[in-house]
């Protein structure tokens, strides 16, 4: 084989001069963002650079995830329900990428995170406000929350302004009393500052889909999307939560939480609580 047999010449037609054009990296401002990479250890450690990335990605697909869930929920509000599921089926396969990434993580070793774990300070991604927006988005509201951002007007106020306006089960369930389904009043009027808690006549409604699927296609289906939204979600926590106890076991977390402790009770919170319970009625 000839050396040039194994190389592909450029065609004809391929840009080559950028000087007064938009290129890829132009577009995606890839000088910024690949120099967002600041590693605090001194000296550097191998390892900080994965984890700086691990987390870097984790938020980039968080905003994408609230971009998207916004959106589902002014299309609830606009009763456009097929285009809100739309939404949901992008956010899921999104959420399986940020789950796919703690497997990365997880070959940080102990021994190699604790190089470099003190170096970090208090910083912590129970800090990452984009990821109480999004539980407030799914209706995880938590006004106290809001004081771990007291020192970053933006993101105190993004939180603040969630925390006063409904999540996307709040806007499904309107639907739902719209299309004519036994919503109880209250539920239409209640302080979306709260997080939702189960609610014993919803489920009837619920019950009433799944007993009858054909006659209520477009909402069983919706209702299925909802708890792969939250099944996913719940992989993501357990995810983490495993990922955190293989690298760094009991110990209390930067941000000062009890780490592990902490992770696992968030895996006793629930968003559709009546979706879930439906479950067990069905078939009695």
């Amino acid at each position: 084989m000839s050396p040039n047999e194994n190389t592909r010449s450029l065609e004809a037609g391929i840009e080559r001069d950028f000087s007064d054009k938009m290129s890829y990296g132009s577009y995606l401002a890839l000088d910024d963002l690949l120099s967002a990479q600041h590693p605090v250890s001194r000296p550097e450690h191998h390892d900080e650079m994965l984890f700086i990335i691990q987390h870097q990605t984790s938020e980039l697909w968080l905003k994408l995830v609230l971009h998207e869930l916004r959106a589902v929920r002014t299309r609830l509000a606009a009763d456009d329900l097929r285009s809100a599921m739309k939404g949901i089926a992008r956010i899921k396969h999104i959420q399986r990428s940020l789950t796919e990434q703690w497997s990365v993580l997880a070959t940080l070793t102990p021994s190699e995170y604790s190089e470099f774990r003190d170096d970090l300070g208090a910083s912590s991604g129970f800090q990452s406000y984009q990821y109480r927006a999004v539980e407030f988005l799914l209706g995880n509201k938590n006004a106290a929350m809001i004081s771990v951002f007291a020192a970053d007007p933006a993101a105190s106020s993004l939180l603040s302004g969630l925390l006063e306006q409904t999540s996307i089960y709040d806007e499904f369930i309107r639907y739902l009393s719209r299309r004519g389904y036994a919503v109880a009043p209250e539920l239409l009027t209640r302080d979306v500052t709260q997080a939702h808690v189960y609610d014993e006549s919803l489920l009837a409604v619920y019950k009433h889909v799944y007993e009858n699927p054909a006659g209520n296609w477009d909402v069983y289906e919706a209702c299925e999307e909802l708890v792969d939204l939250e099944d996913n979600f719940q992989l993501w926590r357990f995810r983490h939560l495993k990922t955190v106890e293989r690298t760094i076991g009991m110990k209390r977390g930067t941000g000062g939480s009890s780490g592990a402790g902490f992770l696992r009770r968030a895996l006793e919170l629930t968003f559709f609580p009546e979706l879930y319970a439906v479950r067990t009625e069905i078939g009695r």
